[in-house]
Parts: structure tokens; C-alpha cells; sequence
């Protein structure tokens, strides 16, 4: 069977077709049959998809759409409905970024294709659905916090679960890849420390925009900020929670959105934001390292970490004390493709990965329609 798989983030949209010759949970690497990869915040989802759906040699039998925030209610893949388009819609407030794309993504193919093909929502919150309490739970009463479902989500666990899975295909002697630290370095930033495949912690929280420095996105900030910005500036939470998410990280410090532009510039500036950007890459690896106990890996993937050698570089410089040993030509080296970029004598294994998303969209939504698909 034809699965169409629609990767929508913040900054691009991944379009992928897989023919699938049964259902079931992803082993092995699948091969597309096409693949898309545009660019860009204005793209209009039903000329992408209908141009794309043009060239497959068959119709699909279902599309899966990559869905950032699925709350406490989506904690798998599920097929959509009306009642399943609500409450994505009802999760926009903490993805403004995502999950109204993702709704404009899902409309599009319900139009172009009909009720007769089904769609399917896989969810990145749900690779941390069963993170320990202890990691997930802000220190809040519980009628403010977890009994009413503010705690840490965790996001990208599409990404971050497959450089898991890749690295245990690399490394079959680690029991399901041991303890591991993975970096998805993107428009949005995140980390994660996974034991044996399953998370332990993970930077992003409530919402995608805790934790790292990303592109647009300030990462950890105090909440006392909002209440004071509120007062000082005259403009309400929503107002300042939206310029949080779109007008501050590496834009908002340095003036461009991404590290391979703020290191063209190389002015003053754009040198404060890459240290800002590296420096908080930098505490979180630390802090992983003390909750798994030290690591047998770290591994880099996403745009920026797949692509700037120069941010990795910048990252792991004086880690030397964790064992961890940069080899600085195989880091230069590779760029756009997955190896090693540790030296021998690095006591941590250190990695660049390609991230795989698509694979692991489609084999969720054969699980997710069942083997009478």
C-alpha cells in the first residue's frame, strides 16, 4: 500500500511516498518512492501536495501528517476525524508555531483526496509520553500543574526516536543504544537523553518553546518576565508569548535566524547570539550526562546539526573532562551526511546522523489504520 507522509515544521515541509507491504512497527530502513523538501514560511499546501500526488504511480491509501503537540489526550498515532481535528485545533495555543500548519496541511489532502483516503496524525509528543515524573513534572500544586495537564511534553520525538534507531543499527553491540544523548538542531532545538530507547529527559516542555536557544524561539526564560514585559510595555501575554516564539532567539539576539548566516556576518552581535546558541547546547549536554551517568554517545542531526560543523565545534569545546574528544578534520568533513566526528580516543562516541522522519510517519500510520488497510 501507498503512504504519503507530510512533514510540516516550523521553517519547511518534507513531502514522501512509501509503498508498504505490510503494517507494523519500523526495523529496517524504508526507500521512498519520491521525496520533496521545500523551504520557506508561505508555501500553499493544496498546489504542493496536489504537484506532488501528481507524480506517484498510484493513489495513496493514506497520508500521515507529522503533528507537533498532541497534549495528553494523543499519545499515538490515530486516524483523523472531526473530533481528532478539534482537539489539534484545541493544542494550537501551545504549538501557534505547528499545529495550525499542520491543520492546514490536513485540510488541504481532505480536499484533494477525499474521505476515502484516510489521514493520519502521528504525534512528536508521544515518543515522551511515559517520561519519568520526575523529569516531566514542573514544581507547581497539582491543581496548577499536572492534574490539569501542565507539565513537560517533550517534542521532535520523531527525530529524536529515529537517531536512536540508527545509532542501534551503527552500534549492535549496545543494548537497544545504550545511554544516549541526541541533538535535533533545527529551525526549533531540542535535546534528549534516552536510556535503551526510552527517554529520560528532554529539553522542550509544556510547549516547543522551553529549552534551547532556537532560530525565533527563546528557549528557557523566567515566567515572571511575561507579567513584568506586560506592565513595563502595555501588551498582553498572548502579544508577548507570540513575539517568544517568533521574534527572539537567534533572530531577536543577533538579526538573522540561522547560525550559517550569524557566522557570514561575524560581527559583535552575531558572535553574542552563537555563544548564547552554543553555551545553552553546551549546559544542557552536561546536565544529560549527570542524568544518565555519563553517556556512551552523543549524537547531532536536524538542519544546523547535520550541516555547521562549526556549531558542533563550538558545542563540544571543552568537554575534554567528559571524555568527550572532538576529531576536528572529520567534524569539517561532514556536512549533509551521517559519521563519526570523535576522535579514537574520545571516551563518548560522537556522531553526526541524517534524521529520518518520513519512514517512521509511515510505518505509524500502517499501525495506526491496522492490517485491513
Amino acid at each position: 500500500m501507498l503512504i504519503v507522509t507530510v512533514n510540516s515544521g516550523s521553517t519547511s515541509i518534507k513531502l514522501a511516498a512509501f509503498e508498504l507491504a505490510a503494517v507494523g512497527e519500523p526495523q529496517t530502513d524504508l526507500q521512498a518512492l519520491a521525496t520533496v523538501h521545500h523551504a520557506g514560511t508561505h508555501l500553499e499546501p493544496q498546489a504542493e501536495l496536489a504537484a506532488f500526488l501528481a507524480q506517484l504511480p498510484a493513489a495513496p491509501v493514506a497520508l500521515a501528517h507529522r503533528v507537533v503537540h498532541g497534549g495528553q489526550r494523543f499519545t499515538h498515532a490515530v486516524r483523523i476525524d472531526a473530533a481528532v481535528r478539534r482537539g489539534i485545533g484545541e493544542l494550537s495555543a501551545l504549538a501557534p508555531l505547528h499545529n495550525p500548519l499542520a491543520l492546514r496541511w490536513i485540510d488541504a489532502a481532505s480536499a484533494l483526496c477525499g474521505a476515502g483516503v484516510a489521514q493520519v496524525a502521528v504525534f512528536d509528543t508521544a515518543f515522551f509520553a511515559d517520561l519519568p515524573r520526575v523529569a516531566a513534572e514542573y514544581a507547581l500544586p497539582p491543581a496548577l500543574g499536572w492534574d490539569v495537564g501542565v507539565r513537560r511534553y517533550g517534542f521532535h520525538g520523531l527525530a529524536h526516536e529515529a537517531m536512536w534507531r540508527r545509532w542501534c543499527q551503527l552500534h549492535p553491540a549496545l543494548d537497544r543504544g545504550g545511554r544516549l544523548i541526541t541533538l535535533q538542531l533545527g529551525g526549533g532545538c531540542s535535546i534528549a537523553a534516552l536510556e535503551r530507547g526510552a527517554p529520560r529527559d528532554t529539553s522542550m516542555g509544556f510547549s516547543p518553546l522551553e529549552g534551547l536557544v532556537m532560530a525565533t524561539r527563546c528557549g528557557d526564560i523566567d515566567a515572571a518576565v511575561v507579567p513584568y514585559l506586560a506592565s513595563r510595555l502595555g501588551a498582553d501575554a498572548a502579544r508577548l508569548i507570540e513575539s517568544f516564539n517568533r521574534e527572539a532567539g537567534l533572530l531577536g539576539l543577533g538579526g538573522h535566524d540561522s547560525p550559517s548566516e550569524l557566522l557570514a556576518a561575524g560581527n559583535e552581535r552575531a558572535e553574542r547570539a552563537l555563544d548564547l546558541y552554543c553555551y545553552r547546547i553546551r549546559k544542557y549536554i552536561g546536565a544529560y550526562l549527570a542524568v544518565l551517568g555519563g553517556c556512551d554517545g552523543i549524537v547531532f542531526g536536524g538542519g544546523v546539526g547535520e550541516h555547521v560543523p562549526e556549531v558542533r565545534r563550538r558545542v563540544l569545546a571543552g568537554l575534554e573532562w567528559a571524555g568527550i574528544v572532538l576529531d576536528t578534520p572529520a567534524n569539517a568533513a561532514v556536512v549533509g551526511r551521517e559519521g563519526r566526528i570523535s576522535a579514537e580516543s574520545s571516551a563518548i562516541a560522537v556522531w553526526t546522523l541524517c534524521v529520518a522522519e518520513e519512514p517512521l510517519l509511515a510505518f505509524a500510520a500502517a499501525a495506526a489504520l491496522g492490517p485491513t488497510a
